[in-house]
């Protein structure tokens, strides 16, 4: 079985990614480490060729920050087809701006709760 969990080529680039967190990243991290939601967490996590900012593996859900790039066209695109391929593998993801991150971190908690209790 070929394995699409943290592949080995992209190691170094999962390192650099924790080494040089956004600030939101840094806070909602430190809501999720350390199964604190009740769930574990990883963070920079490879699925395939794509790194997830955030992935619970016993729901399967994705949890993904999203920076003022990504209103951009082509950018939305992209997230679309990462979104369908982790539909593919049985994976949900959930999307939040850096704005909601930063004005409203317990909101973001709250919203990740529900979808853990939905899955």
């Amino acid at each position: 079985m070929k394995t699409i969990h943290n592949i080995k080529k992209l190691l170094f680039r999962r390192k650099d990614l924790r080494n040089n967190s956004t600030s939101e990243e840094i806070l909602l991290w430190l809501k999720l480490k350390n199964s604190l939601l009740g769930f574990k967490f990883r963070r920079q996590h490879s699925i395939g060729g794509y790194i997830v900012d955030f992935y619970c593996p016993s729901k399967k859900l994705v949890v993904e920050i999203d920076g003022k790039e990504h209103s951009k066209k082509e950018n939305k695109e992209y997230d679309k087809i990462r979104t369908d391929y982790f539909a593919g593998l049985d994976i949900k993801v959930i999307r939040f701006s850096n704005l909601e991150i930063a004005t409203g971190t317990q909101k973001v908690v709250e919203k990740i709760k529900s979808e853990l209790t939905t899955l």
